[in-house]
């Protein structure tokens, strides 16, 4: 049987599309976040998308299948938001460790139901579990208060133990690799690579494979904490990621140019998935399934990528679409990296 990264020297590997996407198409209402279990909660809890993993499995489950029978090799855990510092909005930091083992739960079922409605598929490697690690609601590298440049509402160490937390819930859920997606602060995601590997050193485990993704946030090249993408790339690769990427914020279109940057600094592999298009004046992604697979088609065929799929505003259509357009497509080829050792004259 062959693991992830022998997989990704044979063939583009396919991740799935949007959550958020598929959840707003069950226009789910308070009672049906909250259940039995949370129907006198003091806090609102519609939004709240990764306590479904909780209070509406199914729905949870059916959409990972949805996406593996689109195609994708690798689905992410519903847990964006699933660490205690973004659940304190809804007053339920406490649950943070629950709601990642259950989210982890939810997607494995889904992958053990998927072998079972394709035997064919047993014996195969994969599909994968990505422990989702979203970039948290609150900055290390910007002061939320624009008087006061110097403050900031919430201190490293507070970062580090909540993406501790989360990452020992999903490692513990059954994950097969851990993703830390949407970086717009790399602060923030070092704190999270630190989590991650304080988690395997304490336990003594072996590490599993760690996938890192930012985002571009508009035509300057920059994250929203203001890196260019070298200087975020040079900033994470000391984590020897399996793979580094781009997501969300942009549609292809616009996410290229930088996706090609990417290609050409990157040792490791490189992922891209990005949204459907840019939203349209009512929040809504207009692009079209066969149009998004278009652009990463050209991106595969140029040997920019290794792992592509879509983020908000796509679906299962979307993930079938680009499956099936990158399918016979090489995989981008890792750079030979030439090291030097220099001596000294005497």
């Amino acid at each position: 049987m062959k693991d992830i990264a022998t997989l990704l020297k044979n063939r583009i590997l396919v991740i799935d599309g949007a959550m958020g996407t598929m959840i707003q198409r069950h226009k789910l209402q308070e009672a049906d976040y909250r259940g039995e279990r949370f129907k006198d909660w003091e806090s609102d809890l519609k939004g709240n998308n990764d306590l479904l993993s909780i209070t509406q499995p199914q729905i949870i489950q059916d959409i990972h299948l949805q996406y593996l029978e689109a195609g994708a090799d690798i689905i992410e855990t519903n847990t964006f938001n699933a660490q205690a510092v973004s659940m304190a909005d809804y007053n339920m930091s406490e649950l943070a460790f629950e709601i990642n083992t259950a989210a982890a739960r939810c997607a494995k079922d889904a992958v053990n139901e998927f072998k079972k409605r394709h035997p064919e598929q047993a014996a195969e490697t994969g599909p994968f579990v990505a422990g989702a690690i979203g970039p948290m609601n609150k900055t290390l590298s910007l002061s939320p208060d624009v008087n006061n440049p110097g403050f900031r509402g919430i201190s490293f160490d507070e970062v580090t133990d909540a993406y501790y937390e989360q990452v020992k819930a999903l490692v513990e859920g059954g994950v097969d690799l851990l993703l830390v997606e949407t970086i717009f602060d790399t602060l923030n995601a070092k704190a999270a690579i630190y989590a991650i590997k304080k988690y395997f050193r304490d336990y003594k485990k072996v590490e599993l494979p760690l996938m890192i993704s930012g985002t571009i946030t508009d035509a300057s090249g920059r994250t929203l904490s203001g890196q260019t993408l070298e200087a975020f790339y040079t900033s994470i690769e000391h984590a020897n990621p399996l793979s580094i990427g781009l997501n969300c914020a942009l549609g292809a279109d616009q996410m290229r140019a930088h996706i090609e940057e990417l290609s050409q600094i990157a040792t490791c592999y490189t992922s891209a998935y990005p949204n459907a298009g840019l939203p349209n004046a009512m929040g809504e992604y207009d692009e079209e399934p066969h149009e998004t697979a278009h652009f990463i088609e050209e991106w595969a065929r140029n040997g920019f990528v290794n792992i592509v799929g879509g983020c908000c505003g796509t679906t299962p259509e979307h993930i079938r679409h680009i499956a099936t357009q990158v399918k016979k497509i090489k995989p981008r080829s890792l750079p030979v990296v030439e090291t030097s050792l220099e001596t000294n004259e005497q």
